[in-house]
């Protein structure tokens, strides 16, 4: 059910029950008014909000638009023709995360002091993502069974899940420079290594989140979280090595290969462990044409040349695509700007025209894309790919060469020029 905990929107700093209920009412006027008024009342909203906010994450601010969008859609849903007022109050707990109005409610009379354990929680939660460890320790020590309290938003995660930066709202996904040792204290004090948070289908602890976390990744400690999270005994899930390598964290997922993480053959591929790939296809292939495929595929996506050749030397096809989406390895390849992995594979026979399931195009726009929609940095990659895509015989439309930034290339434009 919407928002999933990283779309709910913050609460303001001394949140008030009676504007709640203000905001409520407005909503259903703006529901019986028709029109563009749900999103104007979402906007207007949601910019309060972030507004309140001055240490909220980058990332979070600049999805101001895509949040007020949902809670628009998600608000017509259930308000309807009627605009009753208790779906106007459902819609607003939902959009802060909160299972229902009563429990919202629950939180703001909590926060005001009727809960001392939910006031010192969410103070506790701060702490942490602002990285006063002081406050913490105070909160701890006043509190001795907060390390075992959840959130009452609906992802229900300890403290200790704040730690990973992944999985719960996205205002408070932050690293500070001391988290390991925060995290050392919270699991001094009691905190559960593996108690699960209900994101990501439900079941997730706080080693899974931590290593497929964007932010401790960033700060340079998320090997040093995961080491302290497995010296405490954390449990190692089965997919752990692809779900890191899914999630953009290669670093991770090798390491955790290192630190006895069961390593499929998809993984091991997207780490470059040739060893590990051998069993799967030595002495006789032991994994189907799909598994095959997506191993080709992930390779390419972190540019393993020699797991890529391996796997192209063991009658893996250069061509096979991703079963999910019908990527090839040339699509990831060009897209990720790789000029040496796509020559590799056009000599090995991979298409140069295939086209993807999902957008119907072909590698040569997966690498126009990267370097001039999404506006990638350097430019040379994408350049030499699309040469070697174009000398390899890719077909082009001129609809997708009009730009500036290709004719100031007089000889790459040309040879586009050229395949239209």
């Amino acid at each position: 059910m919407y928002p999933n905990p990283q779309d709910a929107v913050p609460l303001p700093p001394h949140p008030d029950l009676e504007q709640y209920r203000k905001r409520a009412k407005e909503l259903a006027r703006a529901c019986r008014a028709g029109g563009d008024a749900i999103h104007a009342w979402a906007t207007q909203w949601v910019d309060t909000l972030l507004a309140l906010q001055p240490d909220l994450p980058e990332f979070a601010r600049r999805d101001a638009a895509r949040r007020a969008t949902q809670i628009d859609e998600f608000a017509r849903r259930r308000l309807g023709t009627e605009c009753a007022l208790s779906q106007a109050q459902f819609v607003i707990a939902r959009a802060h995360g909160f299972a229902s109005w009563p429990m919202l409610v629950h939180h703001l009379e909590g926060l005001a002091g009727a809960d001392a354990r939910l006031s010192a929680y969410e103070r506790a939660a701060e702490a942490i993502v602002r990285g006063d460890l002081a406050m913490l320790e105070r909160l701890l020590a006043e509190h001795p069974g907060l390390v075992r309290e959840r959130s009452t938003r609906d992802h229900h995660s300890t403290l200790l899940h704040y730690t990973s930066a992944n999985g719960v709202e996205s205002y408070r996904q932050k690293t500070p420079p001391n988290i390991v040792a925060i995290a050392r204290t919270l699991l001094d004090a009691g905190a559960e290594v593996d108690a699960e948070a209900d994101v990501y289908g439900r079941g997730a602890t706080t080693l899974a989140l931590a290593v497929t976390s964007s932010h401790p990744r960033a700060a340079g400690l998320q090997i040093p979280l995961a080491d302290l999270l497995l010296e405490r005994g954390a449990r190692i899930d089965a997919d752990i090595v692809r779900y890191c390598l899914v999630n953009g964290c290669p670093e991770a997922a090798a390491h955790m290969a290192t630190r006895g993480a069961p390593v499929g053959v998809e993984g091991a591929a997207g780490i470059g462990r040739v060893d590990l790939l051998r069993p799967h296809f030595e002495p006789e292939r032991k994994v189907s044409e799909a598994d095959a495929a997506a191993a080709l595929v992930m390779a390419a996506w972190y540019d393993q040349r020699e797991a890529v050749a391996y796997l192209l030397d063991h009658g893996v096809d250069p061509g096979a695509r991703r079963a999910d989406d019908g990527n090839t390895a040339l699509h990831v390849a060009s897209y990720s700007g790789y000029p040496a992995l796509v020559e590799l594979l056009l000599s090995r026979g991979a298409p140069v025209d295939v086209v993807d399931a999902v957008y119907g195009t072909p590698p040569v726009v997966w690498a126009l894309h990267a370097w001039l929609a999404e506006r990638r940095a350097n430019a040379e990659p994408y350049k030499a790919v699309l040469r070697l895509l174009a000398r390899a015989g890719a077909a082009v439309k001129s609809e997708w060469i009009d730009d500036d930034r290709l004719r100031a290339d007089a000889d790459l434009y040309a040879l586009l020029t050229a395949r239209a």
